[in-house]
C-alpha cells in the first residue's frame, strides 16, 4: 500500500505542474493565443490535453520507478526542477504573453529533463527511458515556441 501511495504522490506532483500550466493557460488561449501566426504543422488545440495527460502520468510513474530503484538524490532536484521549469514555461508564454521568454526557458526545461531523465537511468533505465517520449515533446515545443515567436515578432 505504501508503494501505491508514493506512486500516487509522484502522479499527483506531476499534474501539478500541469494543473499550474492549465491556470496560466487558460485564459490565452481563446484571446491572446488564438491571434497568433503560427506554422502549419501547429497541432491542433484538441490534441494537447491528452497528450500532456500521457505525459505527467508517465513522468510520475518514472519517477515512482526510479525511487523504488534507489535513484540518486540528484535524481529528485532534477525531477523538481523540470517540474518547476514545466509549470514556468505556461506562466511566461501564455499568461504573460512573452514567447521570447519562454523560448529561454523552455531550453533549460529541455536541459532539465535530460538531467533527470540520465539520472533516473542511473537507478533504472526503463525510469530513464519514460522521460524520452516528455523530452521528445518538449523538443517540438522548443520549436514550435520559437516558430510562434518568429512568425509574431
Amino acid at each position: 500500500m505504501g508503494s501505491l501511495l508514493v506512486w500516487l504522490g509522484f502522479v499527483v506532483a506531476s499534474f501539478s505542474a500541469g494543473a499550474i500550466g492549465g491556470w496560466a493557460t487558460g485564459p490565452a488561449i481563446s484571446g491572446w493565443y488564438a491571434g497568433l501566426a503560427k506554422p502549419s504543422w501547429n497541432p491542433p488545440g484538441w490534441v494537447f490535453g491528452p497528450v500532456w495527460t500521457a505525459l505527467y502520468l508517465l513522468m510520475g510513474t518514472a519517477a515512482w520507478v526510479a525511487w523504488r530503484s534507489g535513484a540518486p538524490a540528484s535524481a529528485w532536484w532534477a525531477f523538481g526542477l523540470q517540474l518547476l521549469l514545466n509549470a514556468l514555461w505556461s506562466v511566461l508564454f501564455f499568461g504573460l504573453k512573452r514567447p521570447d521568454l519562454a523560448l529561454v526557458e523552455i531550453v533549460l526545461l529541455a536541459l532539465a529533463i535530460g538531467w533527470c531523465a540520465l539520472s533516473f537511468a542511473s537507478a533504472s533505465k526503463l525510469a530513464g527511458w519514460m522521460m524520452a517520449p516528455y523530452l521528445a515533446w518538449v523538443l517540438f515545443a522548443t520549436v514550435l515556441n520559437a516558430t510562434i515567436w518568429l512568425l509574431n515578432r
